[in-house]
């Protein structure tokens, strides 16, 4: 089963070796010559920039935001809190190419009331991405939360800790776990976002799935394998370090 489930990344990750530009098998031989001419390639190096930007942003700020939203929820029940879940969590059940399209009709409407240019803008991308990242967030956070003890925070209130200390010595640590299952899932989810992007781009801002899927608009060789390649080995390492200290299998 997990040879079935890494077989098209392990093929991704041979195919980026192979010599021949055009694809075929046996190859001829072997080469790192495709991962050269990705990394002289100016479009895939600022759309990793880009990606990697956006990513983080979209990350700090959606897990920001994402636990203050579970706190509320979990912790200060209030009538139409489940209202509030669902359309907190809607995001992840909308088909991200229909969301690309209501965030750029959103934002042509913000535009014409504001006189504001968004569509096309840096900063319009990851407001975006971060409404992509808090689902992740508050799914993750909320439902390691109801597995606390809440008994453990009251303990810290009977011996004179405030609300603040409270939540920064006793809850947050305990959170950690789902805060960095969170911060990783929301990097990655944004990094390799492409319906949504598509849509909000401007010039200068292209990030790296678009250049990839712009590279293969007019091209078919292991480049696109050697660019993937990188992405496979960046987001599993990440990934392997985090489980090094926080057990994600504990949380997801």
């Amino acid at each position: 089963m997990y040879f079935f489930v890494l077989c098209p990344l392990l093929f991704i990750l041979w195919l980026s070796f192979f010599k021949n530009a055009i694809l075929t098998f046996p190859p001829s031989g072997y080469t790192l010559g495709w991962y050269v001419k990705a990394l002289s390639d100016d479009s895939f190096v600022s759309g990793f920039v880009t990606s990697f930007q956006v990513a983080l942003l979209a990350a700090l700020c959606g897990v920001a935001l994402g636990i203050l939203a579970a706190l509320g929820l979990i912790r200060h029940r209030f009538r139409g809190s489940d209202v509030v879940n669902n359309l907190l969590l809607s995001p992840l059940l909308v088909p991200a190419i229909v969301a690309g399209v209501s965030i750029y009709l959103a934002y042509l409407w913000l535009e014409n009331i504001l006189n504001l240019d968004i569509v096309g803008t840096y900063g319009g991308l990851v407001i975006a991405h971060i409404c992509l990242t808090i689902p992740w967030t508050v799914r993750l956070v909320s439902a390691n939360m109801l597995g606390l003890d809440p008994l453990v925070e009251e303990a810290a209130r009977n011996l004179g800790a405030s609300d603040r200390t409270v939540l920064f010595r006793i809850t947050l640590p305990m959170l950690r776990p789902a805060i960095v299952a969170a911060s990783l899932f929301s990097f990655i989810v944004s990094f390799e976002n492409l319906e949504m992007s598509l849509f909000l781009v401007g010039p200068g801002h292209t990030t790296l799935p678009i250049a990839i899927l712009q590279y293969l608009e007019f091209n078919l060789d292991p480049t696109i394998a050697a660019v993937s390649s990188v992405q496979i080995v960046l987001l599993g390492a990440v990934m392997l370090l985090s489980d090094r200290f926080v057990k994600l299998s504990r949380v997801v």
